[in-house]
């Protein structure tokens, strides 16, 4: 199936980060880095629509010596949004890094700082690369390379901190628990409050409470077809079902390999029995992007060989593909809440945005076919027995 799609220039503006605020509020984090390119860091808010038009509507540049937002998450309240973003370096080595960001849109719907915390430690090459949200938008996950750390929202008060031992690439929490992807397993922990809370009312904050992680079921890498070695790069549950679980694994070359490929699979695993259902090949590049809508239909995925494609998310069958997204590969993807609209944006200063075709996924002759072919030559040998036998 064919979908509308457009790429939009957006110059000097190299984009890393993304959330949807609501169904046409885009927010976009990006820039040149720490490093002294020219190009600012910035915060961008778009107005976008089904007809794929993106229209700017404010801009927040960062401090110079800040970098770019590197991760962010949307709240469910559609005004609040949170990202990393590393401070300037020597504060970064005077342990004054403030990294991990919560930003709202004010009554003018422009973007304003609320508040920022610090989780990593002095290594100005660490950074804050994932930014997740529990369910209720009650807890805030975050993790540099090796460090993990779960605050209370919008307190930002420190639950729990946790070194793995792995490079981590992902996180995701359920009501009840959150799977951390290193380069090596993947972590499933329970989440359990130390103390009590009380009864929240409407509006208020969720008492300051640490999150106890009890040692985690461990979980190593599935069996890949050729007995291919891997690593995991993407964990997320399902927006709808908590007992479906999705990883991204892309293979790594063998020793003394000189051209490898580098191929990608998702599988998807029952998170009641933590066995894979399902695993399927994406292709001979990695996988740099991934995303779920959150109608629970469809994955979209970006791959180092800059395509951009969509799954369904039951069977993991193909559904479109569009094969040249971008010049330098997708570094973010993300749909918006109504699940119309998908956008890829990537370092090569770019923003395609691609319509959901209506029907996407659902029974096409294509996919009943062989269900018709079959009931045909029952038929076919039906008739062919009853000429035989004279029966007609």
């Amino acid at each position: 199936m064919r979908a509308r799609h457009l790429a939009h220039s957006v110059p000097a503006f190299p984009v890393y980060s993304a959330a949807f605020l609501s169904e046409g509020e885009l927010v976009l984090g990006g820039g040149g880095g720490a490093s002294k390119t020219g190009i600012k860091n910035k915060l961008r808010l778009y107005h976008v629509d089904e007809f794929l038009t993106m229209k700017l509507a404010d801009e927040l540049e960062l401090e110079s010596g800040e970098d770019a937002p590197m991760s962010m998450a949307a709240h469910p309240d559609g005004r609040t949004f949170v990202c990393g973003v590393n401070s300037p370096a020597d504060k970064v080595s005077k342990g004054e890094n403030l990294n991990c960001r919560v930003y709202t849109l004010d009554s003018n719907d422009e973007i304003e700082l609320v508040s920022a915390t610090g989780t990593l430690g002095r290594d100005i090459e660490d950074y804050q690369k994932v930014t997740v949200l529990s369910p209720d938008g009650g807890y805030l996950a975050v993790a540099g390379t090796r460090q993990m750390s779960i605050l209370t929202f919008p307190a930002l008060a420190p639950a729990t901190t946790r070194i793995e031992r792995g490079e981590i690439y992902d996180m995701a929490f359920t009501v009840n628990s959150l799977v951390v992807a290193t380069t090596i397993n993947l972590l499933i922990y329970n989440l359990s409050e130390s103390q009590a809370s009380p009864k929240e009312g409407k509006g208020k904050e969720r008492p300051s409470s640490s999150i106890v992680l009890e040692t985690p079921r461990t979980l190593e890498l599935p069996k890949l077809p050729g007995g291919e070695k891997g690593i995991f790069r993407v964990a997320r549950f399902h927006p709808l079902d908590p007992r479906i679980f999705y990883t991204v694994i892309n293979t790594t070359p063998a020793r003394g390999v000189k051209s490898p490929t580098r191929k990608a699979y998702i599988a998807r695993w029952n998170a009641e029995t933590w066995k894979v259902d399902r695993i399927r090949k994406i292709g001979d590049k990695g996988l740099t992007t991934f995303d779920m809508s959150d109608n629970g239909k469809w994955i979209a995925y970006g791959s180092s060989d800059c395509s951009v494609g969509l799954l369904d998310a039951y069977t993991l069958a193909p559904l479109l593909s569009i094969l040249k997204s971008h010049e330098f590969p997708s570094t973010v993807l993300k749909f918006n809440p109504g699940s119309r609209l998908l956008i890829s944006g990537s370092a090569d200063n770019t923003v395609r945005l691609i319509s959901i075709p209506d029907g996407l996924g659902d029974s096409s002759w294509s996919s009943t076919l062989p269900i018709v072919l079959a009931l045909f030559f029952i038929l076919f040998a039906l008739a062919v027995q009853m000429f035989m036998s004279g029966a007609i």
